[in-house]
């Protein structure tokens, strides 16, 4: 299939994805706005993008109650220079992609879609990503399997194991031509099939979409002690971890 071609004057925007509850997590914060090394989840996912010359554009989707309020007060500081919109999101991640999507203007011509709740993400990851997007039309980013993965039945009895010489862990950003993920989103509306991920509705649409390199380090806080595992990484990161 044809993808077309990227102009280079086309801009490049971010949706980051941060409308969901966070219902895995214990407390009523929403794993967006828990505190990782003194500073919101998510200023620190926003953070990154600033940092990304990949990046034009920043679109950020967060629950309806946090639209107004989320740079007043103490998070003022984080607020983008990039130009940008901050959306309401919707019941669903797909309900919030497609808020996104609907925030884009004119010069958008590659889209790059994150969770709001994977802080780790590095600036060489996008980089990588929204420059094999532009030469293919769609590229996610992911890690090869290491574990052993069993296929089970009803009763959890073991009946298969997959190859996983194949076998990758997707990630976010995933990056799109534009044109792409919104006919992408258009289809899935159309039909009522929806997935897990942004890549799932553009295979269904016949484009192959690339696997770019990502990083172990890029995880998504959805359990509690996925905020202890983002604060040994970033203390890692950053030279302070002790030895016992």
């Amino acid at each position: 299939m044809n993808r077309g071609v990227i102009d280079d004057e086309d801009k490049t925007a971010a949706i980051i994805v941060a409308g969901g509850a966070g219902t895995r997590m214990e407390g009523t914060t929403p794993k967006q706005f828990r505190m990782l090394g003194g500073v919101p989840v998510l200023m620190r996912t926003i953070a990154v993008f600033e940092r990304s010359l990949s990046i034009d554009n920043i679109i950020i989707v967060v629950p309806e109650a946090e639209r107004d309020g989320l740079f007043r007060g103490d998070r003022a500081r984080y607020r983008p220079a990039k130009p940008g919109d901050v959306r309401a999101g919707g019941a669903t991640r797909r309900d919030s992609v497609a808020a996104g999507l609907e925030a884009l203007d004119d010069s958008i011509g590659i889209v790059a879609v994150h969770d709001g709740a994977r802080p780790l993400v590095t600036v060489a990851v996008i980089d990588r990503c929204v420059e094999e997007a532009r030469r293919c039309g769609a590229a996610v980013v992911g890690v090869p399997v290491t574990d052993t993965l069993k296929v089970i039945d009803a009763n959890r009895n073991i009946i298969d194991t997959a190859d996983r010489e194949s076998l990758w862990h997707v990630q976010t950003p995933q990056v799109f031509r534009r044109d792409i993920i919104v006919k992408a989103y258009e289809r899935a509306l159309r039909d009522g099939r929806y997935g897990t991920d942004d890549a799932t509705l553009v295979e269904r649409i016949g484009v192959p979409v690339t696997m770019v390199d990502g990083s172990r380090d890029n995880i998504k806080i959805t359990y509690e002690e996925d905020i202890l595992i983002a604060e040994a990484l970033l203390a890692a990161r950053s030279g302070t971890v002790k030895e016992n």
